[in-house]
């Protein structure tokens, strides 16, 4: 953990704290943000009151939580808690908090004047979503009128800190390197004919017997990953396949981020979930369908529907930077030709309430 880039801003990171109530935190993939920063905080005593961090999704969650606590010696509950969607692991004595993005709102709408939390951080606050950039306008008003004394870190890997300036114009800026290895990009075009199961379960073969390490692929959604699950055990490669998504049980989604037994590999088909906050040790290789399941919602019928659509340029970067984390990595993108039809009264779903 002491080795890790973090470490070499924590005493700027400590300064801006203790000089400023809002502070911006640029730092790449495996540097340690999400993880070793709060951690120090909470050894340190810096923060008089709890500290809040705000997860994106569930899985990452549980995932921080479990790995803090560990560091800490104790199980997850104590100094080191989680509320996510219908599961609360917390007590009396939780320092430090994380929670999704609802659970924030909730605790917004219950308490305005967040009683007894000295600190709340905005992780992976790159992804954007209506309930991220709420909840900042509702805890920008809240220190503003009722606690000037409320911190507030953003950070991400990719956020763009000139438009996060502007929100936050009184903030102290910071900027860590991250621990990478250098990727190679592919880029594999998928023809008309190519369905995209098929053609991301070819790419894997490809890349198991030309390629060392464990591979990691990013698919749209569930019915692709269960597809390619299928299609890769009837060829039946030479290691094991695990699938990650939201709805997978804990003990699943355990067994998925875990490293690969000894002389083995591992598969993991993925969703977007796997982009940030999670390590999933022993891949060098990555395999990218560029895209993702995005939610759209139509203002005459008032309904949302899932629709596939491209990922943003944040998003490949993260991806690709999963193959670089143990040591020089490959990542295969897929080109893919896609025909979109979206109507004007249709808007995605993840509209942007602050920036």
């Amino acid at each position: 953990m002491s080795q890790l880039p973090i470490e070499l801003v924590l005493p700027q990171l400590t300064q801006a704290i203790a000089a400023s109530n809002q502070v911006i935190l640029k730092a790449a993939t495996g540097a340690g943000k999400s993880t070793h920063f709060p951690l120090r905080l909470l050894q340190s005593g810096t923060v008089s009151g709890k500290i809040i961090m705000l997860e994106p999704r569930r899985i990452a969650a549980r995932n921080i939580a479990v790995y803090i606590a560990s560091q800490l010696g104790e199980a997850v509950g104590k100094q080191v808690g989680y509320r996510v969607r219908g599961e609360s692991k917390v007590s009396a004595e939780t320092k430090l908090e994380i929670v999704t993005e609802g659970v924030l709102t909730r605790m917004l709408q219950d308490d305005p004047e967040l009683t007894d939390i000295g600190m709340i951080i905005f992780d992976e606050f790159h992804e954007r979503s209506l309930h991220a950039d709420t909840a900042l306008a509702f805890v920008l008003e809240s220190q503003e009128a009722l606690r000037d004394d409320l911190c507030i870190v953003v950070m991400s890997a990719t956020l763009d800190a000139g438009d996060l300036k502007r929100v936050l114009p009184d903030a102290q800026y910071i900027e860590s390197e991250g621990r990478s290895f250098p990727v190679d990009i592919d880029y594999q075009p998928m023809s008309q004919n190519d369905r995209l199961p098929e053609f991301m379960a070819k790419q894997i073969e490809r890349l198991l017997l030309r390629e060392s390490g464990s591979l990691l692929a990013f698919l749209p959604g569930v019915g692709a990953i269960k597809r390619v699950q299928e299609l890769l055990e009837q060829a039946q490669i030479e290691a094991s396949v695990c699938p990650l998504y939201g709805q997978l049980d804990f003990a699943a989604q355990q067994a998925a981020i875990e490293p690969a037994k000894l002389g083995e590999r591992k598969v993991v088909l993925a969703t977007n979930i796997a982009e940030t906050s999670l390590t999933i040790e022993g891949i060098r290789l990555v395999v990218d369908s560029g895209l993702e399941n995005q939610a759209w919602f139509d203002l005459k019928t008032g309904i949302s529907r899932l629709e596939q659509g491209r990922i943003a340029q944040s998003s490949a970067i993260q991806r690709a930077g999963r193959a670089g984390r143990i040591e020089s990595g490959l990542c295969v993108r897929s080109i893919v030709r896609l025909n979109f039809n979206h109507s004007q009264s249709r808007v995605p779903r993840k509209s942007c309430a602050v920036i």
